[in-house]
């Protein structure tokens, strides 16, 4: 099984994917990285050019989730790599 990881991985690498997949995986590990109360009132849509993009419940959040922008990054790029998401989009 380890070898099928490699390979994977490193088709991955050589056609330029790998990034793609570490950025999707963004919006999978979204409540692993704000908590339970954070990801209840919010959704991980997609990601487009290194910005993640996430719906809201309400302006409230909005601001509060603005204010902690930089540590949710800080976060996010230690789970998936350096620069992986350079932004955080609030919709």
């Amino acid at each position: 099984m380890e070898k099928l990881d490699i390979t994977i991985k490193d088709f991955l690498i050589n056609t330029g994917l790998e990034n793609g997949v570490k950025q999707q995986k963004a919006v999978i590990i979204w409540p692993k990285i704000v908590g339970t109360k954070i990801a209840e009132n919010t959704t991980a849509e997609l990601v487009d050019f290194n910005v993640l993009i996430i719906k809201v419940k309400n302006s409230t959040w909005r601001n509060e989730l603005y204010l902690k922008k930089d540590t949710i990054l800080e976060k996010l790029n230690s789970e998936l790599g350096p620069n992986t998401i350079k932004e955080l989009r609030f919709l």
